[in-house]
């Protein structure tokens, strides 16, 4: 399952003893990376040809949310489109939405499927597909609204497609549990179940609030890996903090263990001030096994894109030692 593929990466700090760290070239994307944006955010990256492929959520300075596809070769420093993303019908002629924003990107078996919060009568989840992020066909959404953090698992369960999301209401969310739903042809979606639901507010206060997918699930030797976001509403508003769970390989319909404290929380400036200040959201991860790094992608504070790094065995067993 390894992606075979150098990833970016930078060694935990001489003075630093914690599981996940901040790159010191933080944000690698800055809200104004591009001519139009107000901020560049919640944004999805993969390994593609000789280098890595991303679409990128961009706010334009008129706030209008949409998606764009980017490239780079390091996964550092990204070129990425001034114009955003224009759909082709894929299976279904129905292409047009108010707004997208937060996509994830994973490829299944011969191309690359593209989720997002997509506006149809309010929030719902959006599919697309590409073979060369420059040519992109939309698919029918895949629930009805309201819904959001669609995250497709990178293989088939059972001969069939598997997606996180997280149902919500048509504002911002005060409430959300994680579901798995299935899909037999990645246009029809049902046998939908719940996953994970919030965490008490005296066990786990940071996750009490909401919780959604934030990662692809990536198969480890304990099981599916997913990084994911929880929310506590205080007396500032909402706090967006990560943590990280293990699904069961055969059934991921069963949690195995789940982060009681988060691994990343804000607290860099980037972090703390912004947009919307106080948010750490993950939306894309890269694995090297051989190496045993991760490196995650977040959007911070709604503004600009961040990285942390791991070692995927320490955060293992993190998770195992501090489950919820």
């Amino acid at each position: 399952m390894s992606q075979k593929v150098q990833i970016p990466w930078e060694n935990r700090p001489e003075n630093s003893s914690e599981v996940m760290w901040r790159s010191q070239n933080n944000p690698i994307i800055s809200r104004y990376s591009i001519p139009s944006s107000n901020s560049i955010f919640n944004s999805a990256v993969v390994p593609f040809e000789d280098g890595f492929a991303g679409v990128f959520r961009c706010d334009n300075k008129a706030v209008q949310m949409n998606i764009f596809a980017g490239f780079s070769k390091d996964g550092k420093n990204w070129k990425i489109n001034h114009e955003p993303i224009q759909m082709k019908a894929g299976n279904t002629s129905m292409i047009d939405s108010d707004y997208k924003y937060d996509p994830r990107v994973v490829y299944i078996e011969d191309r690359y499927w593209v989720t997002w919060c997509n506006g149809y009568h309010g929030p719902t989840i959006g599919i697309a597909y590409t073979f060369d992020f420059k040519e992109f066909f939309q698919c029918e959404n895949a629930f009805l609204p309201f819904n959001r953090n669609g995250v497709l698992f990178p293989q088939k369960i059972d001969g069939k497609y598997a997606m996180l999301s997280r149902p919500s209401d048509n504002g911002h969310t005060p409430f959300g549990d994680i579901y798995i739903s299935f899909s037999p042809d990645m246009k029809y979606w049902g046998e939908h179940r719940c996953l994970m639901k919030v965490a008490p507010f005296d066990q786990s206060a940071w996750q009490c609030t909401k919780i959604g997918a934030g990662t692809v699930p990536y198969l480890t030797k304990e099981g599916w890996l997913m990084f994911y976001h929880g929310v506590i509403n205080t007396c500032n508003g909402f706090r967006y903090s990560m943590g990280a769970a293990i699904l069961d390989e055969a059934d991921p319909t069963k949690v195995l263990y789940r982060t009681k404290p988060y691994l990343l929380a804000p607290a860099a400036p980037y972090e703390l001030a912004g947009d919307v200040p106080n948010v750490v959201f993950p939306c894309a991860a890269l694995f090297n096994d051989e190496k045993d790094q991760v490196a995650v992608y977040y959007g911070a504070a709604d503004t600009s894109v961040a990285m942390a790094f791991g070692h995927i065995s320490e955060i293992l067993e993190f998770i195992k030692n501090n489950s919820l």
